[in-house]
């Protein structure tokens, strides 16, 4: 302090006037929230906020990269024997016997096209929330799916029948194991119908579930698809490519 001048000194009341301020104003509800003010300039009075329920908060949706996953090992699989089953093909080595596909594999084609139909149906009943025709048609699909298994193995009595066995053609070889693998995979699609069938098969009027509904209804209708599409390749495969 210089000699001739004099310091104000501040009251204490001012200071802590002054520090409830800075507390108001660094506040994350803004000016007049914290130091017992609320929102709304009343002290501590916070109904106007929205009510925000953690369990309505709808969680991460983990089937679509469950379903990814899924497919690409799927695919990277049927590559790899398709890969096999072309260059065979192509040396056209004298144990290579093809013969021609048996009617019952037709069916077979017609059958898991139907079943993509009537699972599109059933998801679009799941994204209306219309519990009763998801139901309708989820089963639906699910007959079909084992209607396909039962064709499957028609057509390898079949051709046990006429006397193609897997050992002394690589054709036929290829045949069932191409066609088998396919089918082990159809059935895991339809252990996958069985969870969304069992997920939709009564209403809901909670959205979160609703939505949860319509991430596993698009997952699980990926994966079908792709059994349809990949079913369509091989059928092509084995009777135009010999």
């Amino acid at each position: 302090m210089k000699v001739g001048t004099a310091e104000i000194i501040p009251d204490s009341r001012q200071l802590r006037r002054a520090g409830r301020r800075i507390a108001d104003t660094s506040s994350p509800l803004g000016g007049n929230g914290g130091g017992g003010d609320g929102p709304d300039g009343d002290s501590g009075d916070f109904s106007n906020l929205p009510n925000i329920d953690r369990h309505e908060t709808p969680t991460g949706d983990k089937s679509k990269y469950i379903a990814w996953f899924l497919m690409m090992a799927v695919g990277m699989t049927f590559a790899g024997l398709l890969g096999a089953y072309l260059m065979i093909a192509t040396n056209q080595a004298a144990e290579w016997k093809p013969f021609d596909l048996p009617v019952q594999i037709w069916i077979s084609t017609a059958i898991i096209l139907f079943s993509s139909i009537t699972y599109g149906l059933g998801k679009r009943a799941v994204d209306r929330a219309d519990s009763f025709s998801a139901r309708k048609w989820f089963v639906a699909t699910t007959v079909l799916g084992a209607a396909f298994i039962s064709s499957q193995i028609v057509v390898w009595l079949d051709l046990v029948s006429r006397g193609f066995y897997m050992s002394g053609n690589p054709y036929a070889g290829f045949f069932y194991i191409l066609t088998a693998a396919h089918l082990v995979h159809v059935a895991g699609g339809i252990i996958a119908l069985g969870s969304i069938l069992l997920k939709t098969w009564f209403p809901t009027s909670s959205e979160t579930d609703k939505v949860r509904r319509r991430h596993l209804a698009r997952s699980v209708g990926w994966y079908w698809h792709f059994m349809g599409f990949l079913w369509v390749v091989l059928f092509l495969m084995l009777g135009l490519w010999k």
